[in-house]
């Protein structure tokens, strides 16, 4: 149900901008929808699990405004993001 110190390390060497960086909008949207997919998939299984529904929707409203400041600030990276991420808008 969550991603691993390793799993995380591998989304911030995939996504990192730069040699030092760990928190660009780019690696926090790939690792909250890193933790949105292991729910999604939980929550298939165990349909009554509302607690983790309600920390599922805080997690997309959350990657929801970084997409938001983004597209808002930099709309190459966002479009960048959607499609290596696989993410439909």
């Amino acid at each position: 149900m969550t991603i691993t110190k390793q799993q995380k390390r591998e989304l911030m060497e995939q996504f990192k901008r730069s040699q030092e960086d760990t928190g660009s909008p780019e690696v926090q949207i790939a690792i909250l929808t890193a933790r949105i997919n292991s729910l999604t998939a939980h929550l298939r299984r165990h349909r009554k699990d509302f607690s983790s529904r309600r920390g599922m929707l805080m997690l997309v409203s959350q990657r929801r405004q970084l997409l938001d400041y983004l597209k808002r600030e930099d709309p190459e990276r966002y479009l960048e993001i959607l499609r290596r991420l696989e993410l439909r808008k």
